[in-house]
């Protein structure tokens, strides 16, 4: 079995900051992830930077606009050379479906089912209608996604065993609620340890604060590495 990668959330508001941080952690860190907030506030310069150094790119955009112009974002996030790009499943299947053709197997397209802040509660709050499962509702989106021809999904690792038993090892599960023992869930609703998350079958483990706010950044992902290929 492949191994389960670990990508590096880059949550920093600039690009300093950011770069500052693979810098420190060297040639252990191979693959990170540039959100909303870095890249509205750098815009591409930051992913051709970490291009540059040779690093692969999760760009967590999570688009979600009418079919026209998410198809336009995809060909302009291809054209970056990025090898993952989100979009909202909640867009809808024309959406979904105008995303994957743009894409043209350049980029691995993945939709966010609901957010690992959110709640049953919440959700059903927003959809107006009683919501009892979560997973049921993730599920639900997760077929959407495979049938407009997305790669994977965004999901948190509570549904990630779920997701790969109904839709197959092939289709991508990354799960950002990664959390060491003992450390608080800040924002975050539903939560694993690493482990946790790749017994489940998670395919990439997205993690920020446990690695970059650790003392020794390096020595921290060089240890969640090893664990992870020891007990995978």
């Amino acid at each position: 079995m492949e191994r389960t990668r670990v990508i590096i959330a880059l949550d920093f508001p600039n690009a300093q900051e950011a770069l500052s941080l693979v810098d420190t952690i060297g040639e252990e860190g191979d693959f990170y992830k540039v959100g909303l907030e870095l890249f509205t506030h750098e815009g591409p310069s930051v992913v051709e930077a970490l291009k540059e150094k040779g690093k692969s790119i999760f760009l967590d955009l999570k688009l979600y606009d009418i079919p026209n112009t998410v198809a336009g974002a995809v060909r302009s996030a291809v054209d970056l050379g990025v090898d993952l790009l989100t979009l909202h499943t909640v867009g809808g299947e024309t959406m979904m479906a105008a995303a994957a053709e743009a894409s043209a197997g350049s980029v691995s397209l993945l939709g966010v089912t609901v957010l690992t802040s959110m709640t049953a509660e919440e959700v059903g709050s927003i959809w107006d209608r009683p919501v009892e499962s979560l997973q049921k509702e993730i599920l639900r989106l997760g077929h959407q996604a495979k049938k407009t021809g997305l790669s994977g999904v965004v999901a948190s690792p509570w549904e990630a065993k779920m997701l790969k038993t109904s839709l197959g090892k092939g289709f991508l599960v990354v799960t950002p609620g990664i959390r060491f023992a003992g450390q608080d869930t800040h924002d975050q609703a539903r939560v694993s340890t690493p482990l946790g998350a790749v017994k489940a079958g998670a395919d990439y483990l997205v993690v920020g604060r446990s690695i970059t706010q650790s003392e020794n950044p390096s020595n921290t992902l060089h240890q969640l590495n090893e664990d992870i290929s020891r007990k995978a």
